[in-house]
């Protein structure tokens, strides 16, 4: 199996993304087993002992969920095996978790996708398609990480191809109708004529449709830009600054994000506002909710 034949593979996992729904959980599972695969020579998961750190991954990186964390788990676990590239040791129903545990199943990825994963360069390029067509640039290397992979490896292969091409000029049109300040805290950092530590951030995320327009943009720092696209930090559509109860921090600079919760956000005079429609996708799509009281 060629790098071209896995690529075209993994992009074709069946997703429900209807409607700009995120369903990352088939692609986290692949990524948890290639981190296996080049940790200990076999993509084998194991039920019994992996289930929590795949749950875990869902939680973290996929769309906010009531779902009990063994059922978030057992969904791509038991649903991988239509996409043909997924194997269990014992035949069990979709989405059960009972028979999971009972049978302390094990599942691994088929052997030709298997072994053509263990060419260094074909593993570099598959993980890059999978966190490439789910996450924006801010989360990939965290997923990357939280499954074992070394994102400076995985970010060097080459993208796959684009399906939608970037503006060149979005990011600096949305920095200056935000006059250079993150649109959450204030900061403004300059170094030299030049602007630093500020990132142009997409409400509703390229990846899923986010167009590079005017209303889909905010100046944000590099730390708020990374809290918003985790889910830690939303807005309302009043335009008003959340924060997730899920969010946590124990030291006095952390805790300051805390006093962002129900801040208005202050747009200067020809500053687009952010369209509902964008900030109604990411509270569905990213937001950690509930936001705290």
């Amino acid at each position: 199996m060629s790098e071209a034949d896995v690529v075209r593979l993994l992009a074709s996992l069946r997703q429900h993304r209807h409607a700009g729904r995120r369903s990352p959980h088939k692609p986290l599972l692949v990524l948890f087993a290639l981190g296996q695969l080049i940790a200990t020579g076999s993509s084998a998961v194991s039920w019994t002992a992996d289930w929590q750190r795949l749950a875990d991954l869902i939680r973290d990186y996929g769309p906010p969920s009531t779902a009990a964390p063994q059922q978030r788990a057992a969904y791509p676990f038991t649903r991988l095996r239509s996409d043909a590239i997924w194997t269990l040791d014992h035949d069990v129903p979709m989405d059960r978790v009972s028979p999971l545990t009972a049978n302390s199943v094990v599942g691994r990825l088929s052997g030709p996708l298997e072994n053509a994963l263990r060419h260094p360069h074909i593993a570099a390029a598959a993980a890059r398609q999978l966190v490439d067509a789910e996450f924006p640039p801010s989360v990939a290397p965290d997923v990357l990480l939280a499954v074992g992979l070394d994102p400076d490896t995985i970010l060097a292969a080459a993208p796959p191809p684009a399906s939608r091409r970037r503006s060149p000029t979005w990011a600096a049109a949305i920095l200056l109708a935000w006059d250079r300040q993150c649109a959450f805290c204030g900061f403004d950092g300059q170094l030299g004529a030049a602007t630093v530590g500020l990132d142009a951030a997409h409400i509703r995320w390229f990846t899923f449709d986010g167009p590079d327009d005017p209303d889909n943009g905010l100046a944000l720092c590099s730390l708020h830009h990374r809290l918003f696209d985790r889910g830690a930090l939303g807005l309302d559509t009043d335009l008003r600054i959340t924060v997730s109860s899920s969010f946590t921090s124990r030291t006095t600079a952390g805790r300051t994000t805390y006093d962002l919760h129900g801040r208005q956000l202050q747009l200067r005079p020809g500053t687009t506002s952010p369209a509902h429609a964008h900030l109604d996708w990411h509270i569905r799509e990213v937001f950690k909710g509930p936001a705290l009281v």
